[in-house]
């Protein structure tokens, strides 16, 4: 895949929490942007806070983030999101499923293409 090619949405939509969690659990905590950045890092350029924002709201609805407003330094205040014992539950669990069907998949391709 070449740098500038945008993944499919429906596949980022798919891994999107469980990358979220993990972009969290990376840093201990992180406000919206940070974790923003640090996906886009890892390689999912095009996300914005009109993608991400909404999810973030969903995994703290669902108890896997809990989230402290601290106000700035020299500008407004940010949300600081924190994994909680079901998020870190959850994103271990995940990373073992989605491994395990990363692999099924691999097998699948290489079985057509081999």
């Amino acid at each position: 895949m070449t740098p500038d090619k945008r993944w499919p949405s429906d596949w980022v939509r798919a891994v999107l929490p469980t990358c979220i969690l993990q972009a969290v659990a990376g840093s201990g905590e992180a406000y919206g942007y940070q974790i923003i950045q640090a996906l886009k890092a890892a390689g999912f350029d095009g996300l914005s806070g009109g993608t991400v924002y909404p999810a973030l709201n969903r995994l703290e609805t669902d108890g896997f983030v809990s989230s402290e407003w601290r106000q700035g330094d020299a500008g407004p205040g940010k949300k600081f999101y924190s994994l909680t014992p079901g998020g870190q539950q959850r994103l271990q669990d995940a990373s073992t499923d989605w491994n395990h069907f990363a692999d099924l998949i691999k097998n699948l391709l290489h079985e057509r293409n081999g």
